[in-house]
């Protein structure tokens, strides 16, 4: 079982989107019936955490930025895909906006940890 860890926000946020994406996967399958975007959504969905997971261990300064350079393009993936469903009405606003408000919040916790570590502004 995943245990919270309050020193590392951005590995908390995205282990939880995840469970999200999960959960919202067997959603697209199972009440909706929709089998070949909804693996496109899961694979971009977890690979968030997965790479802010790798880059903890990252061999230097510059392969952790990488790891959550590859992170943050995984959250921009599957935010397409949320408004990607969206527009085909596959989800409803409230999932949505639901959904949409978290990847957002991973997307600018990630620019902020990116811009820091390369000492941007």
């Amino acid at each position: 079982m995943y245990i919270e860890n309050s020193d590392n926000i951005i590995q908390d946020l995205s282990f939880k989107f995840a469970v999200r994406v999960v959960k919202f996967y067997r959603y697209l399958v199972d009440e909706k019936r929709e089998y070949v975007l909804s693996k496109q959504i899961l694979r971009s969905g977890t690979s968030i955490g997965a790479n802010v997971r790798e880059s903890l261990h990252g061999q230097s300064e510059a392969d952790f930025v990488n790891k959550l350079q590859i992170a943050l393009k995984e959250a921009d993936e599957t935010e397409y895909w949320l408004e990607l469903f969206h527009a085909t009405n596959l989800i409803s606003d409230e999932e949505f906006s639901s959904l949409s408000s978290d990847v957002k919040q991973l997307i600018g916790t990630l620019v902020k940890i990116i811009k820091s570590k390369k000492g941007i502004q």
